[in-house]
């Protein structure tokens, strides 16, 4: 049979500050210096010069004044008040004890939560702004070869992506260095596309990725010479680390004499680029 009547009132336990008589009878009770309203007059034990006192025959209570059935002089003594069993008041829980399921769904508002930098799994995160946890795919770009660039065969050169589609932050030069310099620290993947030419038999044809100039992740094309130079698209991609500052990436490529042509319609040599994990 499931319970009858009102529920039973839970909570905590609280002996109220010290009163100092002043020959009067009402007081105001108060918790940790803050007005205190109990349940009800029968939530007391009030001890008057060792005398447990009688609720409402003793005494009474309006919100947080307490009022007794007489005066009390200067020289009665307030012993101790105590408050019991406050609805829904369960006090500081221990250390430790509070679950998941014990919170309710949609509880924790943004009110409540600290408005600044946390770190979730190696990411930053900004709590009351907007960012998005993990962080967004930026800075990110799109370039190709908008003019026709001339590459001598032997030598490593570096492919001017002088087109761009989208350029999010600023971060490619599609000018004069022909570089992407990301401006937040993280990893990127980067991948890039070239066309050309290969003009002897067996001859092979490279693209790399350079880091602050210097050679770092590359991949060789090989197309059979037949009776005429043999045009062969060479493809590189990979993650690469950026400390958004100084580092820079550009594109280079190695392979006999050939033209990169303009193809701002086909997009048969272009190069680009996003942050996929911050710092």
């Amino acid at each position: 049979m499931s319970y009858i009547g009102r529920s039973p009132q839970i909570g905590a336990y609280s002996k109220l500050d010290a009163i100092t008589t002043d020959g009067s009878a009402s007081y105001t009770m108060q918790l940790n210096s803050g007005n205190f309203v109990p349940e009800s007059v029968n939530h007391l034990i009030v001890s008057v010069n060792g005398v447990i006192q009688a609720p409402t025959d003793s005494f009474t209570v309006s919100g947080s004044t307490i009022t007794f059935a007489s005066s009390l002089s200067v020289s009665d003594t307030i012993d101790f008040i105590m408050a019991l069993g406050n609805v829904l008041d369960i006090g500081v829980p221990s250390d430790a004890t509070i679950s998941t399921a014990k919170i309710q769904d949609s509880a924790v508002t943004n009110a409540k939560l600290q408005n600044s930098s946390i770190t979730l799994n190696g990411s930053a995160v900004s709590l009351g702004g907007s960012a998005t946890v993990g962080g967004a795919n930026t800075p990110s770009f799109f370039a190709w070869v908008d003019t026709d660039q001339s590459i001598s065969g032997g030598s490593n050169t570096k492919v001017q992506f002088d087109g761009e589609l989208y350029d999010s932050d600023n971060c490619y030069d599609n000018t004069s260095t022909y570089r992407f310099t990301p401006t937040e620290a993280g990893k990127y993947f980067l991948f890039a596309q070239v066309y050309f030419a290969i003009s002897s038999t067996g001859s092979e044809g490279s693209i790399r990725i350079y880091k602050n100039g210097t050679s770092g992740l590359q991949y060789f094309a090989r197309s059979t010479y037949v009776g005429g130079p043999a045009t062969q698209t060479a493809n590189i991609q990979g993650i690469v680390d950026a400390n958004g500052t100084s580092d820079y990436f550009e594109i280079y490529i190695e392979c006999s004499s050939s033209t990169l042509k303009d193809d701002t319609n086909q997009y048969r040599n272009w190069f680009g680029g996003y942050k996929i994990i911050g710092a």
